[in-house]
C-alpha cells in the first residue's frame, strides 16, 4: 500500500491545466471541513504564500492540511492563490439553520465578506485580479444545516429545497459579479460519523434519507443553475460516495476501522465528526480528479 507521505509527494493528479506559470485564483465557501482560518484583513495570498494567512496549513479540523490545502499546492498544474471564507461550524443562512453559537459566520456571511473586499468593483486590480476565466468558487455546505435540523420538521425535502434556494441565490449572487467556473461538494455520510453512531438508529437513518434527498436536490439545483445562466462551467465532487467507499472498506485504504476516532496514524475520524489529514489527502486528491481536464 503507498503511504501517506507518498501519496502526497508523489500523485501527480491535474486541478489548473494551464501552464505551470499561470496564475489562477480560488474562492472557498464552507465550514469546518474547509476552514482555514483565513481573515480579509491581513496577508492577502501571492506567489509562494498561497493562502495568505495564517501559516500553511492555517486552522484546520484535521490534525494538519485539509483537501483544500493540498489541492491548492500540490495537486495542481499552475499557481493557485486561494481566498479561503469558509468558517468552522456554517450553515448556509443562520436565518435558516442556527449554528452552534451566534458568531458562526455563514456561507451567506461569507459570500458577503467576499463581495465586500476581492468581489468588490472597488477592489485594486493589483491586488486580486482575477477574472471570470483565471477563478473557481467553490461551496462545500450542509453538514451542519442537516445535523443541526434533520430531527426537526417531517417535511424535509420541503425544506432542503429552502435551504438551497438560499445557497443558490447567493451563487447568483457570485454570478453577477463574474464568477463563471463553480465547484460543489455534496453532503458526506456523517451519519456514519461517530457523533451519530452513538445515537439512535432512528435517528441516524432519519440523518441518512436528509442528506440523501438534499445531494440529489443539489445535483438538479446545479443543472438548473448551469442552464439558466450563460457560460457557467460546474463540477460536482461526490463527497457521499467518496467517504462510503472508504467507510465500506476502511482497512483497504490504510485506515484502522470505520468508528473509531484519535490524532494517532491510522485513524479515519480524528474527533466525532471530522476526518483527519490523511483522510483529507483521498478528498483532495477526488476533487483534483473531477477538476482534472476541463478548461482548468
Amino acid at each position: 500500500m503507498v503511504s501517506y507521505s507518498s501519496r502526497v509527494a508523489f500523485l501527480g493528479l491535474g486541478l489548473f491545466t494551464g501552464a505551470a506559470t499561470a496564475q489562477n485564483y480560488w474562492f472557498s465557501f464552507g465550514d469546518s471541513y474547509t476552514q482555514t482560518g483565513f481573515l480579509t484583513n491581513l496577508t492577502l495570498p501571492s506567489p509562494g504564500n498561497p493562502f495568505g494567512n495564517p501559516a500553511y496549513p492555517g486552522y484546520t479540523a484535521t490534525g494538519g492540511a485539509n483537501w483544500l490545502d493540498f489541492d491548492t499546492t500540490t495537486y495542481n498544474n499552475s499557481l493557485v492563490l486561494t481566498y479561503n471564507y469558509a468558517y468552522g461550524g456554517a450553515t448556509i443562512d443562520s436565518g435558516l439553520v442556527a449554528p452552534f453559537e451566534p458568531t458562526v459566520l455563514s456561507v451567506t456571511d461569507q459570500v458577503n465578506e467576499f463581495l465586500g473586499t476581492a468581489g468588490s468593483p472597488s477592489e485594486p486590480v493589483e491586488t486580486t485580479a482575477w477574472t471570470s476565466e483565471n477563478s473557481l468558487f467553490s461551496i462545500w455546505i450542509g453538514i451542519n444545516d442537516l445535523g443541526n435540523s434533520y430531527y426537526l420538521s417531517d417535511n424535509r425535502t420541503s425544506f432542503d429545497t429552502t435551504l438551497l434556494n438560499a445557497e443558490f441565490a447567493l451563487v447568483q449572487k457570485l454570478y453577477d459579479v463574474g464568477a463563471r467556473n463553480f465547484l460543489f461538494l455534496n453532503v458526506p455520510p456523517t451519519d456514519r460519523s461517530p457523533l451519530m453512531l452513538a445515537q439512535s438508529t432512528e435517528a441516524q437513518e432519519m440523518l441518512k434519507a436528509n442528506i440523501l434527498d438534499f445531494n440529489s436536490q443539489l445535483a438538479e439545483f446545479i443543472d438548473e443553475f448551469k442552464a439558466s445562466n450563460s457560460g457557467v462551467t460546474t463540477f460536482l465532487w461526490d463527497a457521499n460516495a467518496a467517504f462510503t467507499t472508504i467507510l465500506d472498506d476502511p482497512t483497504a485504504y490504510g485506515f484502522i476501522d470505520a468508528v473509531s476516532y484519535g490524532t494517532d496514524v491510522g485513524y479515519f475520524w480524528i474527533n466525532t465528526l471530522h476526518t483527519t489529514s490523511p483522510a483529507n489527502v483521498y478528498w483532495a486528491e477526488g476533487v483534483a480528479d473531477v477538476l482534472s481536464g476541463s478548461i482548468w
